[in-house]
């Protein structure tokens, strides 16, 4: 204004944020969650979970859904769904996990409860699970 020029202010992406998203205790989502930055869960999310960033589940924080999808996944919590990570997925002593796993890296401490099936490395697909015969028939 009045001919000063004002100092330009560095240009962000347009929804792009480096603030973390927090889920409180006491807050429950019904529905997907996506996020472009990383996200900490203390509540409770009924729905899909898909985040560009790092995901925590922290302990008392529960996800029930069909996927949940981010670069890396802290869970201190429950989650009950496919959990894909780009990185690794961290099982802390506290976690509590039921479905299967597709993740470049898996870390399990001893005390957390996992039920499903993982796949690690490079793998992108689970393998299918292998099919029962045909029982014989009888002339």
């Amino acid at each position: 204004m009045f001919g000063r020029k004002q100092p330009s202010q560095p240009s962000r992406p347009a929804g792009n944020t480096r603030t973390p998203t927090f889920i409180a205790a006491g807050t429950q989502i019904q529905g997907d969650l996506k996020s472009q930055g990383s996200v900490r869960v203390d509540g409770v999310v009924i729905g899909s979970v898909l985040v560009d960033g790092d995901l925590e589940i922290a302990p008392g924080g529960r996800i029930e859904g069909e996927e949940v999808r981010a670069r890396n996944v802290l869970i201190n919590g429950e989650v009950r769904a496919k959990v894909i990570a780009d990185g690794k997925l961290t099982l802390t002593k506290r976690a509590h996990l039921e479905g299967d796993v597709i993740a470049k890296a898996l870390d399990i401490e001893a005390g957390a409860t996992f039920v499903g099936r993982s796949v690690t490395g490079e793998g992108k697909q689970l393998p299918s699970p292998p099919s029962k015969p045909a029982p014989a028939k009888e002339d």
